[in-house]
Formats: C-alpha cells, structure tokens, sequence
C-alpha cells in the first residue's frame, strides 16, 4: 500500500506526556529562566531524546552520577535536579553533602511508592520490588531502605522461583511496584507473590500510575481494529516498551515503536489499511504530529479519529520557589 492509497489512522487517547513529565519538564525550563545555563540533571530529566536534546541545547548538562558536578556548581548557585524517576537516600545525601542547590523533580506518584516503602519497612516489613533491574525508577524506590531490606521480583517466572532470603520466613512481607509497568503481566506476578506468600501485604492503592494504566487501555481498545500500532516512545523508556508489548497481545498483527517518523521508512505497509497511533507519558504531542505527517506524505488520503477511552485532568504542581 502507498502512494495515493487511502489510510484510516485511530489516535490512541490519552496519550503523550503525564502529568509527572509536564511538571519535570517545566521545573527544568523554570531553572533555566530564573537561573540561567547551566543547569545540572541528574540522569535524564525524561526517557525522551528529543526532549533531553532540546533541553541540552538550551544549556541543561545531563549527568549519569553526581560526582560529574564540579565544586564550582556550588560556588555560583547553580541548580542541580533530580530527574521524574527519583533517587536513592544515598543520592539525596550526597548532595546534601556537597551543598548543591537541589530540585527534586521526582514525579509524585513515585514519591507516593517512596513513601510507601520506607513506611512499611518501619513497621517491620521487608519489601518485595516488583519492576526491572537496572532501570532508575527502581534503583530509587530500592534505594529508599537499607541493603539487604528488599527483592526485586521481575517476572512471573521470578515470582515462581522466588526464594526468600535467608531469615524472612518468618517476617512480615509486602510489595511494591514499578509506576510505569505492564498493568496485566504485573497482575499476574502480584497473583504468584500472594499465592506463594499470603502474608505479602499489597499498598493501599495500585502502584502503577495512573498514566501507565490509561494509555495501556487506549491500546488495548484500539489495537484490535488496526494492523499496525506505532508507538511514539524511547526503546529504554519502561512505559514505550509496555506500549507496544500491550499492542501486541491486544491482538494487533504489527506493533512499532519508533523515536522519530523517519524510523517508518523502513516499516512495511503492505496489507495496511488502518493504523494506530499513541505516544509514551514521555514522548511530546509534536513527535506524534511528524508520524500523522509521515503518514499522510506516504499515502495521501489520510483520515484521522481519535478514541479517547479516559479524560486525564491530573496536575502536579512545581515546587514554591520555581513558581512565576
């Protein structure tokens, strides 16, 4: 198909930036403003390269630890954040210790599971950590206890091979969980957890935020009625990836996740007559117009609805001192 053939495209809703990302990103533009270049964060502010580029070239140094900081950062007031995924303990001490001017940009919802951890553990439980290994979010939410106070639990098949270390047979257990995972297979690991561990205490409210859950139910409406999904996203960015796997299993034949629309020229659209089309909580609405363009470059008559499956009116405030 292509080249003057007709396509029916459905946009995924909601989709695109979260509320945690919104406030991020505009505390990031707030330092830029009040403080001007450079500004200092801590791993990227976002899972987007496009915004973590954008951001760069207005003078925003993106750094992976906070000994990349020099001393002088200190001396001239300049900021330094912490990105939406949140730190460990550890990271905040640090730089308390070095004096930093710090803005935690953590997102809300993360704090909320921070919170939550750290509570729980003071009560006596130790923690099971349902989420990836390597990936920020987890480092931080982990690193709010003291070593040896938590497991990470990955997959099912973790949850069914899970053995307890030793000297928590006996002690009270309880979970948390990564913000941005697949809603369905994190139900099916919570489910292994409590069957083979019954004590295992479950947060008051679903980790997985609200934004995670809402565009992985727009894909799931719409994917059945397309035969390609393409989804605007970071191939290392936890919510894209689920995005697309969500696409997948709904039953869509073909599932894409690409950065930017010049990544389509090599997908093949034969046999394509609808598309989807949605975006991460940390991809910009300005990536998914270039995919509609792409589109309609490629195949000329192109018809747009859109499927909103939930309203999202969540806000998060920015910190006091970074407001105008």
């Amino acid at each position: 198909m292509g080249g003057g053939m007709s396509l029916k495209v459905l946009l995924c809703g909601p989709r695109g930036f979260c509320a945690g990302v919104v406030r991020a990103v505009a505390m990031v533009e707030a330092c830029l403003v009040k403080f001007g270049a450079p500004v200092f964060v801590r791993h990227e502010i976002v899972h987007n390269k496009y915004v973590v580029e954008g951001l760069r070239a207005k003078g925003v140094v993106f750094v992976k630890e906070l000994d990349e900081i020099p001393d002088s950062a200190v001396r001239e007031g300049r900021p330094v954040l912490f990105s939406a995924h949140g730190v460990s303990k550890a990271v905040v001490a640090e730089g308390v210790r070095r004096g930093f001017m710090v803005m935690d940009a953590t997102c809300p919802l993360v704090h909320k599971v921070h919170t939550s951890a750290s509570a729980l553990h003071k009560q006596g439980h130790k923690i099971m950590m349902v989420g990836h290994a390597g990936h920020p979010e987890v480092k931080g939410t982990m690193g709010q206890l003291p070593d040896g106070e938590s497991i990470l639990v990955q997959d099912v098949a973790e949850a069914e091979g899970l053995v307890l270390p030793v000297g928590w047979e006996e002690l009270p257990l309880a979970l948390a969980t990564q913000t941005t995972l697949s809603v369905d297979e994190t139900a099916e690991i919570i489910a292994v957890l409590q069957r083979r561990f019954p004590r295992l205490k479950l947060p008051r409210k679903e980790d997985i935020c609200y934004a995670t859950t809402n565009r992985q139910a727009a894909v799931k409406v719409v994917a059945p009625l397309v035969e390609l999904m393409i989804v605007v996203g970071a191939p290392y960015s936890s919510n894209s990836v689920r995005l697309r796997e969500t696409a997948l299993q709904a039953g869509c034949p073909q599932a894409v996740l690409v950065q930017r629309a010049a990544e389509l020229a090599v997908v093949d659209f034969v046999g394509v007559e609808a598309v989807g089309v949605t975006s991460a909580a940390s991809a910009p609405e300005e990536l998914v117009e270039e995919v509609l363009d792409f589109l309609r470059g490629k195949f000329g008559e192109v018809t747009v609805e859109e499927k909103v499956v939930v309203a999202e009116d969540m806000f998060f405030a920015m910190p006091q001192e970074l407001r105008v």
